[in-house]
């Protein structure tokens, strides 16, 4: 396939996608960020408590 076929279906298949509005966007934003945000808590704290862990038998 050559690149201006590529680029033209690439420009049909944008026109297809729904696109969140803009307090949607805004919301999956959020919890994305405080998913995130929890994930690297929750990890860090099961990290810290694994190390004391270890540092007891060490």
């Amino acid at each position: 396939m050559n690149p201006v076929t590529f680029l033209k279906n690439v420009s049909k298949e944008m026109k297809k996608v729904s696109w969140p509005t803009g307090k949607e966007l805004y919301r999956y934003t959020i919890v994305t960020v405080l998913t995130v945000v929890f994930a690297a808590i929750f990890f860090g704290l099961v990290d810290l408590g694994i190390s004391e862990i270890l540092n007891l038998f060490f």
